[in-house]
């Protein structure tokens, strides 16, 4: 019997190992820890001690987005980031509804099963309405808030966004989105402002995840609730006096040919007391203006 179980941990952790093989560690060079939830094994970073930093991304993304945040915050703050279930070193559950509220469900168990407290909560893109719903439910628990480019309204009245919808819920958008992998190889790549900003090693880590079609199904689940979570967005919205009240940090690429700057004004209007900086840069500001945010951030948790 002895013998039997240490097999089947041998099979496991050698299953774990291949699954992981693919990772860059001199890119990633983080220990791999996982947090059981209700829904399955998510897979998260967490790195050095003092005030918490949690680190939330959006599709087609992994905590590898925040690689080096998490290498300069760490050495004065505990660096949390985890991997959504489906998304880089977690789960992939089947039958998952993958939906942004589906998501939130799952970051606010994992706050409160880690019992997080005065957490500087980062978002950014899907990891927005994720990150900050799950912020509301657990208000008592932040403490500050950076936004990178994201939103948290209503969306079914977007002429872009129901643009996008269309595609993804065609058959050709279902195709496109699991036999060609187009979020990440394609849409990724549109994100940024200076293409050369995205070299083949990074990009190839940001396309591994998702090797197979069974494997994007979570990319077309979020592209679908662009506008299939709208009303779940504007209820959210409408809760934010919740968070409204913490110090907020705004870091925003104004060349971002997804979230426009219409969405800047939008939240600078509801946080009137927030700061603002702007980068020249696309949507994935942590890839175009690393060393700049990082600055930034830093500033903003030392005033």
């Amino acid at each position: 019997m002895k013998r039997a179980i240490n097999i089947l941990i041998l099979i496991i952790m050698s299953t774990t190992a291949f699954s992981q093989s693919w990772v860059d560690t001199s890119l990633y060079p983080f220990e791999n820890k996982y947090l059981r939830l209700e829904a399955g094994n998510v897979h998260y970073v967490d790195e050095g001690k003092g005030d918490i930093i949690l680190f939330v991304h959006g599709t087609p993304t992994w905590s590898f987005l925040y690689r080096d945040f998490i290498k300069e915050l760490s050495k004065e703050n505990r660096c949390i980031a985890l991997d959504h279930l489906g998304f880089g070193l977690s789960d992939k559950p089947d039958s998952a509804t993958g939906t942004p509220e589906w998501h939130s469900d799952n970051l606010s168990e994992f706050i409160k099963k880690l019992d997080l407290q005065n957490i500087t909560l980062i978002v950014h893109d899907f990891g927005g309405p994720i990150g900050l719903a799950a912020g509301i439910k657990n208000s008592e628990r932040i403490k500050r808030v950076v936004l990178f480019n994201s939103w948290f309204w209503a969306t079914d009245q977007r002429k872009d966004a129901e643009k996008i919808n269309k595609i993804a819920n065609s058959w050709f958008g279902k195709f496109m989105y699991l036999n060609m992998n187009f979020s990440v190889k394609v849409l990724l790549k549109k994100g940024f402002a200076n293409k050369k900003n995205l070299s083949k090693e990074v990009h190839q880590q940001y396309i591994n995840p998702f090797p197979d079609k069974n494997s994007r199904i979570p990319l077309l689940n979020l592209a679908k609730a662009l506008v299939g979570s709208s009303d779940w967005y504007q209820k959210q919205w409408e809760q934010l006096d919740l968070l409204s009240d913490k110090e907020w940090l705004i870091l925003w690429g104004t060349e971002d040919a997804f979230i426009t700057m219409d969405n800047l004004e939008k939240w600078q209007k509801r946080l009137s007391n927030s700061k603002t900086k702007e980068f020249d840069c696309g949507h994935f500001v942590q890839e175009e203006a690393t060393e700049a945010s990082i600055k930034e951030i830093t500033n903003f948790m030392n005033k």
